[in-house]
């Protein structure tokens, strides 16, 4: 999504038809639990359709895609100095074709850590800035470099407040007083040779509070116990406690007041479909 925007292909007012529900892309074929017919870019990520995603990512030239990947950090080491930290794993875009396309736009064919996940929602909650990673405190932001166009991380964010809305995927990630965007993730768990389809990851990652961001977090629960096991379930309401309560203790000021019914008013926004 990000590289959909920075592109300038798409933008929020973006509409999607994922009629009739599935498609085809090379002998893949990928399905949404419903049909969400046209859908707007907000409506895309809240309900994690596989359809519009795919139609996104197929959309820009592979080198497009993978540009904005690298320069979120993703198949490279961070600046964190940790010894025997992981790269992860991001092919060639020389190397991609259309169902791989399709597969990365949801997570797959493609790893990473946890580490360089957290760092890409921190440079989209700085509007496209990079900055080091440190483990050790310091007393002012270091310098950054421009990793995303200022314009797309700022309708990035918007767009992930909807996964947050009473509707989206992600609502359990609510924090009461504060606006949160971010997204869900549930994904079948790397073995030798594939995917092993009965052990998952459950992932949630966000920013808040999304009105002038303070905190980027990343939760994951590998292996969740059974029965639940979507990040929207397991992983978003660790993101809510974890993530409000630092913004207590950093006495981040509240910007998003209560409705009667103790939730933030972002959390009354409902996700658009046309």
């Amino acid at each position: 999504m990000a590289a959909g925007l920075a592109s300038g292909k798409f933008s929020d007012q973006s509409v999607i038809d994922t009629n009739p529900g599935y498609i085809k892309v090379g002998a893949k074929l990928l399905e949404d639990p419903h049909n969400l017919g046209a859908i707007n870019l907000a409506t895309c990520l809240a309900k994690s359709s596989n359809i519009c995603l795919t139609k996104v990512a197929l959309a820009l030239e592979p080198a497009q895609m993978y540009d904005t990947l690298t320069a979120l950090g993703f198949g490279q080491v961070t600046t964190s100095g940790y010894p025997g930290e992981s790269a992860g794993l991001l092919p060639h875009y020389s190397h991609w074709r259309p169902v791989g396309i399709s597969s990365m736009s949801r997570g797959y064919g493609l790893s990473i850590t946890p580490l360089q996940l957290a760092h890409a929602y921190a440079t989209v909650a700085s509007y496209g800035v990079s900055r080091p990673i440190s483990f050790l405190r310091v007393d002012t932001a270091p310098a950054g470099e421009r990793a995303l166009d200022q314009g797309a991380a700022r309708t990035l964010v918007h767009l992930l407040e909807a996964v947050v809305a009473p509707d989206g995927g992600g609502k359990q990630a609510t924090i009461p007083g504060y606006t949160v965007a971010g997204k869900t993730g549930t994904a079948w768990k790397a073995t030798a040779g594939g995917y092993a389809t009965d052990r998952y990851l459950a992932v949630f990652g966000g920013i808040a509070p999304a009105s002038a961001p303070r905190l980027a977090a990343v939760v994951i629960i590998d292996e969740p116990g059974a029965g639940k096991y979507y990040g929207g379930d397991v992983a978003a309401p660790v993101f809510s406690g974890i993530v409000g309560g630092a913004l207590r203790l950093l006495a981040v000021p509240p910007d998003a007041p209560i409705n009667d019914d103790g939730l933030p008013q972002q959390a009354s926004r409902q996700v658009a479909t046309r």
